[in-house]
């Protein structure tokens, strides 16, 4: 059994070397703990939690590629009431 242990260590520390893409879990770590609590009131915590981590990527992605969407849209619009008179004449006749 002890002698396991470092053949094992070490061929986890291959394939950790192999793995050189990131890992894009943001959506899942908080989708999964969401998950977990939801389906620990249910008693099945860990269907919960791989559920959450499945909906939470795809609702993270789905952030991701809305938002260079929105920053156009917002660009284009006014940020104000202004009118184009001068401060303190809006409502003003003359």
């Amino acid at each position: 059994m002890k002698s396991r242990i470092p053949v094992i260590l070490l061929t986890l520390a291959g394939f950790s070397f192999g793995c050189n893409t990131p890992a894009h879990a943001i959506g899942c770590i908080s989708g999964g703990v969401a998950g977990a609590v939801a389906g620990h009131l249910a008693h099945h915590g860990v269907l919960g939690a791989i559920g959450g981590c499945i909906a939470g990527h795809e609702y993270n992605k789905h952030q991701k590629q809305q938002a260079p969407q929105q920053q156009g849209t917002e660009a284009n619009q006014p940020t104000g009431t202004h009118t184009g008179q001068p401060y303190g004449t809006e409502g003003q006749t003359q």
